[in-house]
């Protein structure tokens, strides 16, 4: 019987595997990448889960293609006239160029960018990436505190950051949540089922049947904000794959 979680790579593709107490196991994939964890049985071998992984590689790969399919934006090179979305809704970036302090704002429909001459894409980037961070450090208090008592549940710290596959996480030890930079770009509803997807993982782990019936509970719409999170047009990114 098996206690801890793991992972496996199975025909290059990395799967995260969940114990539980359950009967049956599960293959899922998930957006915006295409992760794939398996929910098994405590009780099942690693090899009857590679196994069913195999089994199943076709139709994972298959979901994987439909989920990088997805519409994304192409490469923001931070010129004027190029379209940038904040809280989901689409605005024309402008870019000033002026000495004196750099920063960006809103002005109606447009996102205005203000730097000195011959700034860099990459300093124009960082520039928006500290915007859309603070955005969302203004933003995430509230709901927290709208959200905490509800579930009643509190959080220890919680940070904005940078993530490849998931638009949240918690570490139920440290009760510390994260949530996903390119969240600023999202409708703010996306960020409000975020907040209570994490709290409720405070309660319960994994994704099963407790886990939906405190949503259903707390957030009955979440699966309508949750399709609209995932089906929201991605930024366009290029990792770094550390070597192995």
């Amino acid at each position: 019987m098996s206690t801890g979680n793991g992972s496996l790579s199975v025909g290059g593709i990395d799967v995260d595997v969940i114990y539980k107490d359950i009967k049956h196991l599960h293959i899922g994939v998930y957006p915006p990448l295409g992760r794939v964890r398996v929910a098994a049985p405590r009780r099942l071998e690693e090899d009857h889960i590679r196994l069913a992984v195999i089994e199943r590689l076709a139709w994972i790969r298959r979901q994987q293609s439909q989920l990088q399919a997805v519409s994304r934006q192409s490469a923001r090179e931070m010129v004027t006239g190029e379209s940038h979305y904040v809280w989901g809704v689409r605005r024309r970036l402008r870019v000033i160029e002026r000495p004196g302090r750099s920063h960006v704002e809103l002005d109606g429909e447009r996102l205005l960018l203000y730097v000195p001459a011959n700034t860099d894409t990459a300093r124009r980037q960082r520039l928006l990436r500290d915007w859309q961070r603070a955005q969302l450090r203004a933003a995430i208090p509230p709901l927290l505190e709208r959200w905490e008592p509800m579930i009643e549940q509190s959080v220890e710290r919680w940070t904005v950051r940078r993530m490849k596959t998931r638009w949240g996480s918690c570490n139920r030890e440290a009760r510390r949540i994260s949530f996903n930079l390119e969240l600023c770009t999202k409708h703010p509803e996306c960020l409000e089922y975020v907040v209570v997807h994490e709290l409720v993982h405070l309660l319960v782990r994994g994704h099963g049947a407790p886990f939906i019936r405190l949503m259903d509970r707390f957030l009955p719409d979440w699966r309508r904000r949750r399709a609209a999170l995932n089906n929201a047009p991605l930024a366009d990114e290029r990792w770094t794959v550390p070597a192995s």
